[in-house]
């Protein structure tokens, strides 16, 4: 696992006011205790960490290097075009907390959205975001984010259960998929044993979105 105290800002430069967006899209989410709620993902660039087998459990196929500035209005157009409806907005990147701000979610809220973060946990996020989601992957002493609605780790086989810093009500374990969709038997079995042999607090959850091939 990564041990040094990850970067706490923006890694780019950015006009007062705006985001650096890699993508927005309407989708359902494919994980998690939310999986099948359909969502629009706003995806941020930029990432402080950079996830690989050794130090994550698995290499990361996120593509979050490229992206545009955008105002928050324009944002917020683009998600209502959407889904007229609202509903969810999942917050995701690289890492939202790079760039999530009080404004953001004060005015998406305001707006009719209920937020959702994906993160890896070493940025405090603002505290009115009504679910998050913090998957660690870097050393537990580098976590600035020490509440959650729900925690998920990636394990591997051989991998040992996780010590959690992190005050959740849902803790969960994933196992790595491979860049091509799939899941190595393995991998399965093991987590499966992690949570049968710890059943008061750990289940299962597996990334619906790539087995189905869905965004």
């Amino acid at each position: 696992m990564q041990t040094t105290i990850p970067q706490e800002k923006a890694l780019r430069e950015r006009t007062s006011g705006t985001y650096v967006v890699n993508e927005i899209f309407y989708s359902l989410q494919g994980e998690g205790k939310n999986a099948g709620t359909p969502m629009v993902f706003v995806r941020f660039s930029d990432c402080n960490l950079r996830c690989s087998l050794s130090n994550a459990g698995f290499d990361c196929d996120t593509e979050f290097m490229s992206g545009r500035e955008m105002s928050l209005a324009e944002i917020l157009q683009a998600a209502e075009t959407l889904n007229p409806k609202k509903g969810w907005m999942l917050l995701t990147g690289g890492e939202p907390g790079l760039q999530l701000d009080d404004a953001f979610a004060t005015a998406a809220q305001a707006a009719g959205w209920k937020l959702a973060v994906e993160t890896n946990g070493t940025i405090p996020l603002p505290a009115s975001i009504d679910w998050i989601c913090v998957s660690p992957k870097s050393a537990e002493h580098t976590i600035r984010q020490h509440t959650a609605d729900e925690v998920k780790y990636v394990r591997r086989h051989g991998m040992a259960i996780p010590t959690p810093t992190i005050k959740a009500t849902h803790y969960l374990i994933s196992p790595g998929f491979q860049s091509d969709g799939t899941v190595s038997l393995s991998d399965l079995e093991w987590c499966m044993k992690l949570i049968k042999e710890n059943p008061d607090q750990w289940s299962l959850s597996v990334q619906y979105h790539k087995i189905l091939n869905i965004r």
